[in-house]
């Protein structure tokens, strides 16, 4: 039961993840990969005001969203100047910026060694100490970013992003400053992706710079390709396939010598498969 709790954890962080990417990417067809330094300055902020100042686990989550929508503020309009494979390398290289500095600045972030002894939320004196109201907890946060993330969908302000991405350049000419749209939805992509960050060091207890690596932005964007872009259904679907499939492959009776890389030589096959045959993803309304 506790393994399944465990995983049903996982699914709803990464859910979280899938959302605030798929804004940008599904909604916008910007192509980010830096969402990963966003969930880890989350987790940064969290974890940093937890130990060292005690501070309530929903304070430094709403510090680490303003913290991280400042950041991705500054990044975002540099990131405006790229278009296309450009936005993508430069997203590229600001995800690598900001690992580095989880890796190096060891005042800090103690670098390497990670930062343990991270507290579980406490709200009116109740702690989440056990992981069955750690889940409740981390549902209600994802229903909550859901919420937001269909409320904007449904908005003119959606209308307008599924127009820039379509041709961003004929809805300038309609007067719609798409910078500023742009902006507005990068930032608040990366401030859903702190409430990850947030949920995932209280969670765990423990963060290092390892969990937000380039490595996690491909993962993120995997689970919303997979899923489907520009459905917020299908940012959930793909936390939920692609947190599973590994787990499910893990049962299957491969030889004990050549497990481990049987599943991982599977779940690749499977991925691909899925490209192929469902471009659009699970239930995706749009294609890269």
């Amino acid at each position: 039961m506790e393994y399944l709790i465990h995983l049903a954890i996982l699914i709803s962080i990464y859910a979280i993840l899938g959302l605030s990417l798929n804004l940008v990417v599904g909604f916008t067809g910007l192509l980010s990969i830096t969402q990963a330094a966003f969930y880890g300055i989350g987790a940064y902020v969290t974890a940093i005001l937890l130990t060292s100042t005690g501070m309530n686990f929903f304070l430094s989550l709403i510090i680490g969203m303003i913290i991280t929508g400042a950041c991705s503020l500054l990044i975002g309009f540099v990131l405006s100047k790229f278009k296309d494979d450009y936005y993508a390398l430069g997203s590229f290289g600001f995800n690598v910026i900001i690992y580095s500095i989880f890796l190096n600045w060891q005042s800090l972030t103690r670098g390497p060694l990670g930062i343990p002894g991270i507290a579980r939320p406490t709200l009116f004196g109740y702690t989440f100490s056990d992981n069955l109201p750690f889940l409740i907890l981390s549902v209600v946060l994802l229903a909550l970013v859901y919420l937001v993330c269909h409320f904007i969908a449904r908005s003119s302000f959606g209308r307008v992003l599924k127009a820039i991405r379509e041709d961003d350049q004929a809805i300038s000419v309609f007067g719609y400053n798409t910078l500023w749209y742009k902006l507005t939805i990068f930032v608040i992509g990366a401030m859903l992706a702190a409430v990850a960050g947030s949920l995932f060091a209280s969670y765990i207890t423990f963060i290092d710079p390892s969990s937000f690596s380039l490595n996690e932005s491909i993962f993120i964007l995997a689970i919303i390709i997979l899923g489907g872009l520009a459905s917020n259904k299908g940012a959930v679907w793909g936390a939920v396939f692609l947190i599973l499939l590994p787990e499910i492959l893990r049962f299957v009776g491969f030889p004990d010598d050549i497990a481990a890389q049987m599943r991982q030589v599977v779940y690749g096959v499977i991925l691909i498969l899925l490209m192929l045959y469902r471009p659009q993803g699970l239930v995706g309304e749009y294609k890269l």
